[in-house]
Parts: structure tokens; sequence; C-alpha cells
């Protein structure tokens, strides 16, 4: 099977998606951010294959050339996470999430039979979640695109429209400007070179064609998720970082406090990107040791 490759689901619908790493390796299902695709972040690629786990990146529906699936919930990710599993012949994996992501590692962690754990790096909680005020501590932008959310396809669609405009073929260097209220220091030092690079890349990629992946992140997040975090059993790896202006600290601390089978690394001084970037080698040591 190619590096590159599409799914026609029971529904009709494409999916595209990415394996790489050796055929025999456990799949390690990896869940993008939002925007974000299939592209690979390559200090992640490496890290997985040196430990002999082959990388599964799905475009989320809506995202690049997947077809759009109108008014999914989160949950909605694990049927087709399934499809493309049952196509590789993978009855077991581990999954993995970051950012936008996290949510949807967790999806898999509660209602996909085979995962044997769960990795969140810097994960949103849920909107509604008892005790926590989920603005709070965002950059502007993030407090913006979440309150025109609330307010309904139609606006949000109006919203992303420019903003796609300027990410579709993006530079590194126009990444830190557009993301100036949620890219603290920390995070800027390693939005450089291939990082910078493969952060790019994947704008390019999840917006090539539109943003209906990126509303449909959005709208889903502000919903019920479709599934229960008391469903989820197996062990889940959480990790947060206190500086963190796109998902703030208090999204971290909320989901540790209400998983029950987590090992929470709560980092101090860490941001959105500098932990994900930084702390590779020990999440999937972590992750390979369950």
């Amino acid at each position: 099977m190619s590096e590159l490759d599409q799914l026609r689901l029971p529904d009709g619908r494409v999916l595209e998606f990415r394996v790489s790493g050796p055929d025999d390796g456990l799949p390690l299902v990896f869940h993008h951010g939002t925007p974000g695709a299939r592209t690979p972040i390559r200090a992640l690629e490496r890290a997985a294959h040196e430990r002999g786990l082959r990388i599964v990146q799905i475009s989320r529906a809506g995202y690049g050339g997947s077809a759009r699936h109108r008014g999914r919930s989160v949950v909605d990710v694990v049927p087709d996470v399934r499809a493309v599993l049952d196509l590789l012949n993978s009855p077991e994996c581990v999954v993995a999430g970051w950012s936008g992501g996290g949510p949807h590692s967790l999806a898999c962690a509660a209602r996909l039979m085979g995962v044997r754990a769960a990795l969140v790096i810097a994960g949103v909680a849920p909107y509604e979640a008892d005790g926590l005020d989920f603005l709070e501590g965002m950059g502007e932008e993030n407090v913006t695109e979440f309150g025109v959310a609330l307010e309904g396809e139609d606006d949000l669609s109006d919203y992303l429209g420019p903003i796609r405009q300027h990410l579709v073929d993006v530079t590194v260097e126009g990444i830190v400007t557009s993301l100036e209220t949620l890219l603290p220091e920390v995070d800027k030092k390693v939005l450089t070179d291939e990082f910078g690079e493969d952060m790019a890349a994947s704008f390019h990629e999840a917006l090539r064609i539109g943003f209906d992946g990126w509303l449909d992140d959005d709208t889903a997040f502000v919903k019920p998720w479709g599934f229960g975090l008391h469903e989820i059993q197996v062990p889940t790896m959480l990790w947060q970082g206190s500086a963190d202006l796109m998902v703030p600290f208090a999204h971290g601390q909320w989901l540790a406090a209400h998983l029950a089978n987590v090992t929470a690394h709560l980092e101090d001084g860490e941001g959105h990107l500098s932990i994900a970037i930084g702390a590779i080698d020990r999440m999937l040591d972590e992750l390979m040791a369950v």
C-alpha cells in the first residue's frame, strides 16, 4: 500500500489517510489538530518509527480531500478510524491526539475496540464541563472563534472564510503573525525550521479545498461529544503546558481530574507547541510501556 491512500466508506464518503512505518508495527492512530490534515509531523514520525510503530494519520471529514460529514459529533470519528484499521488488517492500536485531535483520541479510547492506550496532547475539554470556564485563559483569536461558533454555522462560516484564504498558502513567518495572541514566547521558539514547515504544510493540505472540516470541528467541540469520559477504561496519558494560550492549562487540569485511568503531566512553562515537539520521546516511551 502506498503511503498516501484513500478509502470509500459505507456511506459513500471518501476518506484520505497516510500510513508510514513498518508493515508489522502496532498502529499509532494520530489525530491532527484544528485545522489540520494527514501531513506528517516529521519529529513525531521519526520517534514513532524508531519504536517500531506504524503511524496512521487520517484527514478528518471535511479536511483536505476527505469528504464532509455535515453535523458530525466528536464520536463520529470512531467508525472512520475503524474502517481504515480494517483495511490495514489491524485489530489493535494505540491512539493519540494533539489539540483539536485530543477529543477525537478520547472518543476512540471510549468506543473503538482494540485500543490499548490513549495519548492526549494539549487537548480541549468539553465545552459544558462542570466547573470549567472553557474560554478563560485563551488567546484573543480563540476566544473570538469559539464565541462565533456558539452563534451557529452561518456566522462561523463567515468568520472562517477570510482566515482560510490567509492560511491556505501561509508561510512559517505568516503563522507567527496570524497567531500572535495564541503564541507565548516558548511556542514561537519552536515554530522554526522543520516543525514550522510541517505546521504550514498541515494548514495548506487541510484547507486546500475549503474549511468545512474546521467549521465542523469547532461546532463539534461546543456541543455534546457523543460519549462520556466515564466510558474510558484504557490507560490514558495526558500532557498539558501551563503557558498554553490555545488550550488553557485549566483544560488539562480538568481532564486530569475526570479521567479514570490517567497519568497526567501538567508541565510548568510549556506551551501548546513546545510540549508537543519537546516531549515526544517521553510521550511515546510511556505509551509503549502500557
